[in-house]
């Protein structure tokens, strides 16, 4: 029997996980600014360095089962939010590895209601704490948004139904920095107050392995190669 590679989970069983590989997309006007770009509206589009982002995920993606995470099976189904910034990252990753993108809208960014497309100085000013609230807390939403706790009702059922397509398979989420710490902090039982703190940044894959029996695995943020 192989072994697994080093810094892996040590199962010598046989069994065969299933593999979600969860991108970022790349950097928007929004996020140049540090503004909150959140699941209630499709835009904006990717910068040019955007571009450049999702171009060098989707190579990273190619080589996943090649020299990038080389003990799991190539990537053969890609879903993505329906968001433009998800969309356009989606398409750079279909082309690389020839799977057609399947849209799931529960897979779109955490929404921020009122205060969509805000900066956090502007937040501050008119809900003063409730910032550190949303993040800290976990369970805290914004007027007319989501806390990371709603969340995780939506995302995880989603993360489900991709596993049960193709399990001992790997499939590729094309998603936001908060499904993603999301998906990273159930697969750790994690609790919602904690998942703020993990850290995506755009462009970025990290890697889910998911054991039938319940055994999960999540493997240190890799970040496609620069140029």
């Amino acid at each position: 029997m192989r072994r697994p590679p080093s810094g892996a989970l040590a199962r010598y069983d046989g069994v065969v996980p299933a593999t979600v590989v969860l991108v970022r997309h790349g950097v928007t006007p929004l996020t140049e600014v540090g503004a909150l770009s959140g699941g209630d509206v499709p835009g904006p589009s990717l910068t040019t360095a955007g571009q450049r982002q999702a171009a060098q995920a989707s190579d990273a993606v190619f080589r996943i089962g090649k020299d990038l995470w080389p003990d799991v099976p190539r990537p053969d189904a890609l879903f993505a939010s329906p968001t433009v910034r998800t969309q356009e990252t989606a398409a750079a990753v279909s082309r690389r590895i020839g799977a057609d993108v399947r849209t799931d809208e529960r897979f779109a960014e955490i929404r921020f209601g009122e205060w969509e497309a805000m900066v956090p100085e502007q937040v501050h000013a008119g809900w003063p704490g409730d910032l550190v609230r949303w993040v800290t807390e976990g369970t805290f939403a914004p007027p007319g948004g989501e806390s990371y706790a709603d969340l995780a009702t939506r995302v995880q059922p989603a993360l489900d139904d991709v596993v049960a397509r193709a399990e001992s398979s790997t499939s590729v989420v094309v998603a936001h920095a908060a499904v993603i710490r999301t998906l990273v902090g159930l697969a750790l039982d994690a609790p919602p107050n904690a998942w703020g703190r993990v850290r995506v940044p755009p462009g970025s894959l990290s890697l889910l392995r998911l054991w039938p029996d319940g055994a999960r695995e999540v493997s240190v943020v890799g970040f496609p190669a620069a140029d």
